[in-house]
């Protein structure tokens, strides 16, 4: 089975990175490999296209930028693993429920391998330890059948600009990050882990 190709891009900025993927998607075609970037932004929040402004309630000085992914308002930066998927559904053989599903158990997974107990939540995509804090956030568009935005996993960074917004829509709602619940705080070792779980739930990989 063809493997994608995974690309650690290190610190990037949002934008940039946005466009990278937007134009990758637009040019590829059924014979593409799919691809996997791993990634950190500096401070930034990302509105989805359904974002509502009521939810961002003391943005500071931290930019705001408007993405094409599905859900709402979100924050990234230093510290956090961003994993953006471009993948071609059709090729893999499932739909964008079970896309998000295996982001959801490639996550779960990981956290598990460190003794933190998470779980998805069908009426919000992303995964959430066990007293309801949420650790992990999913947003992706789908253009033609091929997907690209992804998934933001908190490991060690400052949690603070989340208490400047409603998280993806959601007012009270807490974050917690892997290093603040007995995990690993080397981003590095938690993208090494992630990956094979990524790819494993993914289908690229049998064991």
């Amino acid at each position: 089975m063809t493997l994608p190709i995974i690309r650690h891009l290190g610190t990037r900025p949002y934008t940039e990175t946005f466009e990278a993927m937007r134009t990758f998607t637009q040019a590829r075609d059924a014979d593409t490999p799919d691809e996997i970037w791993f990634v950190e932004h500096p401070s930034v929040f990302t509105q989805g296209q359904a974002g509502k402004p009521e939810h961002l309630l003391l943005p500071g000085d931290i930019p705001i930028v408007q993405a094409d992914r599905g859900g709402q308002v979100t924050y990234h930066g230093p510290g956090q693993s961003v994993v953006y998927f471009m993948i071609d559904l059709n090729r893999r053989g499932y739909g964008i429920r079970s896309l998000v599903t295996r982001l959801e158990d490639a996550i779960i997974a990981t956290l598990a391998a460190y003794s933190i107990e998470a779980a998805g939540r069908r009426d919000a995509p992303g995964v959430y330890v066990s007293n309801g804090d949420k650790i992990a956030s999913l947003g992706l568009r789908v253009r033609s059948a091929r997907t690209y935005h992804g998934l933001a996993l908190n490991v060690k960074m400052d949690l603070e600009p989340f208490s400047r917004i409603n998280p993806c829509g959601y007012q009270g709602l807490r974050m917690t990050q892997v290093s603040a619940l007995g995990g690993p705080d080397d981003i590095t070792r938690v993208n090494a882990d992630l990956e094979r779980a990524l790819l494993m739930k993914l289908g690229y990989l049998d064991k």
